[in-house]
């Protein structure tokens, strides 16, 4: 069985996770801890980052490679259409979601948690000890926010209109690219869970995101996409077992 090395919040993660619900593949995950939990990947891939997918003798890092490798490893459902200008416009919107929309999504996320300490420590991997979570939550968030990057107000702005026009775009079709799911579909609604994180993330996440953002009612139609996206998959590996 596949092995997926991940951080259980990370988008990117999410984003292989959701190409191997479509696939309807057997996979187990394995939650690397933040800093001693990267050697043994380091160790494993040569490189500190997560997803990794193990698959047999087959070790890969990076949420794209790992796609097409497992678009390869099972070609049906196929999530890279075979018509050459729907391929194209797939790469353009995967390329968008794990370049701008990821940026944008992790600098508005890092702001909110700054300010919310309840968020802040939701984020916290789960077998971090307790006294340290106490700590977090403590910190006042007008200090941590201090420290911080903020969101730059322009980013802000332009992420707004990119995700209103997904909103108006997802309410016209429910697949982002042609007539059926495709990578695009999986990378952007990957994403938006640092916006507005969906019920996968556990009770102690769920609904929990960006202010101004996770609550916009212009985007309510864009993370319900996303929401009944998630659902289709969940029924997907359901079918599968």
């Amino acid at each position: 069985m596949m092995e997926l090395h991940q951080f259980r919040h990370s988008a990117f993660c999410l984003k292989v996770r959701m190409v191997l619900q479509a696939k309807g593949l057997s996979y187990r995950t394995v939650d690397v801890t933040p800093g001693i939990g990267q050697v043994a990947v380091f160790r494993m891939s040569g490189q500190r980052q997560v997803p990794v997918l193990v698959d047999g003798d087959i070790v890969l890092a990076d949420s794209s490679a790992i796609a097409r490798h497992l678009e390869q490893r099972e070609p049906s459902p196929a999530l890279i259409p075979g018509d050459v200008r729907e391929a194209a416009q797939v790469q353009l919107i995967e390329d968008w979601a794990d370049t701008t929309l990821a940026a944008a999504g992790r600098s508005a996320l890092v702001q909110a948690a700054a300010m919310d300490p309840s968020l802040r420590v939701a984020l916290l991997p789960d077998d971090l000890p307790d006294p340290v979570r106490t700590v977090m939550g403590a910190i006042p968030g007008g200090w941590v926010g201090s420290v911080t990057e903020l969101v730059n107000q322009n980013e802000r702005a332009d992420l707004l209109t990119s995700l209103e026009q997904l909103s108006a775009s997802v309410q016209q079709s429910p697949w982002l690219v042609g007539d059926e799911m495709s990578m695009a579909d999986l990378s952007v609604a990957a994403q938006l869970s640092l916006l507005c994180f969906p019920s996968s993330a556990g009770a102690a996440l769920a609904g929990k995101g960006v202010p101004g953002l996770s609550d916009h009612p212009k985007l309510q139609p864009l993370f319900q996409w996303r929401d009944q996206l998630e659902l289709k998959l969940m029924e997907r590996t359901l079918e599968e077992v």
